[in-house]
């Protein structure tokens, strides 16, 4: 997953050097007065863990790369306000010092490894979502580079997940945890002008439902996500 994550960032770098040549060098023939911002967009985010039991801090790598299209749909004759739906994909890796782990009778655990020496703690996720955006932008016909300020709400649906723990002697790979609540959603916002865009991504519903660390306290597992996003007309 390590090695997915840093061809992901190659290729959103890419992305953006193509996108700065293609701006400067090709220009609309003729204005369009019912233009819509269509958008591919592309991101990468530093993942913050948030509401973690008492102990548990992010540990390693902990990062996300995102994917997928808008479907831009003005709501004012000057089409700078507008509704956007579309489709995307977000991979995202969280490294921190909380195992995920099963007893011998398949019941997970939940436990926080102060004092334990391992070589890596991850939770991976692949989800498949559906985002809306309330945008503003102030774009016209002929101006494509122009301020954004996008927020929107994103429900998904996680259908690949794994956590991994590796020590000497002891390998663990859980993909089969009854607590995970598949079902994403989270509210965002990106904002910036032309080509960067900032963007920050909130969990609204926790990552796992009814689990109890071995200590007795409630995961309430969430994540923000900051970093930046890159749309491409």
């Amino acid at each position: 997953m390590q090695k997915v994550f840093k061809l992901c960032v190659t290729i959103f770098l890419g992305f953006v050097s193509f996108n700065g040549i293609a701006q400067d060098t090709i220009q609309p023939a003729v204005a369009d007065s019912l233009y819509r911002e269509d958008q591919f967009y592309v991101g990468v985010t530093y993942n913050v863990l948030l509401n973690l039991p008492s102990g548990a801090s992010i540990r390693g790598l902990s990062g996300g790369f995102q994917f997928g299209f808008l479907r831009d749909m003005p709501i004012n004759e000057k089409r700078t306000i507008a509704v956007a739906l579309g489709g995307g994909i977000s991979i995202d890796q969280f490294g921190q010092n909380l195992l995920i782990g099963e007893t011998p009778n398949g019941e997970t655990i939940f436990r926080v490894l102060n004092n334990v020496e391992y070589t890596r703690n991850r939770f991976n996720t692949a989800v498949v979502e559906a985002p809306i955006e309330l945008r503003w932008r102030s774009s016209t016909p002929t101006n494509y580079k122009f301020w954004r300020v996008y927020a929107g709400f994103r429900v998904g649906y996680a259908y690949w997940y794994k956590a991994t723990f590796k020590q000497s002697g002891n390998n663990i790979s859980q993909t089969k945890i009854p607590e995970f609540d598949r079902l994403r959603m989270a509210a965002t916002l990106s904002l910036g002008y032309n080509t960067f865009n900032f963007f920050a991504s909130y969990s609204i519903n926790p990552f796992f439902k009814d689990a109890i660390t071995t200590d007795g306290e409630k995961v309430d597992f969430r994540t923000l996500k900051v970093g930046l996003m890159f749309y491409i007309l």
